[in-house]
């Protein structure tokens, strides 16, 4: 193993603070084109349908296959970052997230589009890995939480774009599906602009500035699944359980709000941007609230049961849709800033990379399993506009996720409230004040 010369460090400083957010800067314009790329589907659903014939079915699939891609990199592909480096793993995966997005839009075939967004899964998941991780190397020691906090705003930021494309790009899905997948896989260009950006920038920092170290990336051990208690188990049942009802319902909601609704492409795109715009902005500020007050299985539990009607009455109430989908939005907001950091008080701190790749992978199975169980069920009960109640199954699908939410809430609430709670519902002054009580007299 090499050593480092301390005569090469002698002349290094920290790096400046416009250093730092140049890199940021182009990390999070890099985030905002991979988002786009993703999220783009969703415009175009109703056309692939009309002008290629593709069932729900189908296009369940564009987004289960990238979940697949994903899995699959989560299980082998952990290594790549250390072994590559950020600046090497990042160019090489946001190259093939480019190459995915005109993969895609080229393609009038669902194989070669499957293909396609097999291939963004490859690059994007270990992309955002790569740019967490460059974050981390830059920020340590830092305001490194506010970082990854605006370059996870500007990814969302992406998603809100693509939800609005059909205002901010009149005329744009008048000739069907192929000019908005172009201008989506134009847009993922940003991802390799602003990551060889990125490169130049720090090769040329390293000469001259003490950066961090990255950590090490997580990595998942299958052999501690068997070791993590249950209330990491009731919250990773919640995250499936959660995301498998908001991100599949996503790929279909512009549709269903055209169809079931009779919503304008605008207006349907803006309504369902409502959910990342939301998160955008109160995901951080709800966040920092529970550290103070605590209370975190017991928001959880609110959160869920929030959720848990709004498929049924945009299904079958006459409600305004603004209803179910501020409901959606205040949940979509309020259980991911509760649920994520609350891993960290339940599983200890040497097992939280195993913790974190473990909820993902999990996350991510569900994520590719409903988009095509929602396919089926729009197939088989045969929604579109002229029957726009065919959408009913899938939203009761979506409901059945919902209870079982809530369910898998109440038994952690139960859980952290006995005596086996490890501090979820402690607010901060609380924490505190038994972290004092516990320690010894001198």
């Amino acid at each position: 193993m090499s050593e480092i010369n301390p005569e090469l460090q002698i002349n290094k400083t920290e790096p400046t603070p416009f250093y730092r957010w140049m890199i940021l800067l182009f990390l999070s314009i890099a985030m905002f084109g991979n988002y786009y790329v993703y999220d783009s589907i969703s415009l175009v659903a109703d056309q692939l349908k009309a002008g290629l014939h593709f069932t729900d079915l189908d296009i369940g699939q564009l987004y289960s296959v990238y979940s697949l891609a994903a899995i699959i990199v989560l299980i082998f592909g952990g290594i790549l970052v250390d072994k590559w480096g950020t600046k090497k793993s990042a160019l090489i995966f946001a190259s093939i997230c480019t190459v995915s997005g005109f993969l895609v839009a080229f393609s009038s075939n669902l194989y070669l589009m499957l293909a396609g967004r097999f291939l963004l899964g490859i690059g994007s998941e270990p992309l955002i890995v790569a740019i967490t991780v460059a974050i981390a190397k830059w920020y340590k020691g830092k305001v490194i939480s506010f970082a990854m906090g605006l370059n996870l705003f500007f990814a969302r930021s992406g998603t809100v774009a693509v939800d609005n494309s059909a205002s901010i790009f009149p005329g744009l899905y008048s000739k069907g599906f192929a000019s908005p997948l172009y201008v989506a896989a134009l847009i993922g260009v940003l991802s390799l602009v602003g990551i060889l950006v990125y490169y130049i920038i720090e090769s040329a920092g390293e000469k001259k500035f003490v950066l961090g170290g990255s950590g090490e990336t997580d990595k998942l051990n299958l052999k501690t699944i068997f070791k993590f208690n249950k209330s990491f188990w009731y919250i990773t049942l919640l995250c499936v359980t959660f995301y498998s009802a908001i991100f599949p319902f996503r790929a279909f909601a512009v549709k269903f709000f055209m169809e079931a609704h009779h919503l304008p492409r605008e207006t349907a795109g803006w309504m369902i941007s409502n959910l990342p715009l939301a998160a955008m902005f109160a995901t951080p500020l709800i966040g920092l609230f529970v550290d103070y007050i605590g209370k975190r299985a017991l928001l959880m539990t609110i959160g869920s049961i929030l959720l848990l009607p709004v498929y049924l009455l945009m299904a079958y109430s006459n409600l305004s849709l603004y209803v179910p989908i501020i409901m959606m939005g205040v949940a979509f907001s309020l259980i991911p800033a509760v649920m994520w950091p609350s891993v960290a008080y339940i599983v200890e701190e040497k097992r939280l990379g195993s913790a974190y790749a473990l909820m993902t992978l999990i996350q991510q199975i569900g994520m590719m399993i409903f988009p095509l169980l929602i396919g089926v069920a729009n197939d088989y009960s045969g929604a579109s506009a002229a029957n726009p109640g065919g959408y009913a199954l899938g939203m009761w699908i979506f409901s059945v996720l919902g209870i079982l939410g809530l369910i898998f809430a109440y038994l952690l609430r139960k859980s952290e409230t006995g005596p086996n709670g490890h501090g979820l519902e402690l607010s901060k002054a609380e924490a505190e004040k038994l972290k004092l009580a516990m320690e010894p007299i001198s």
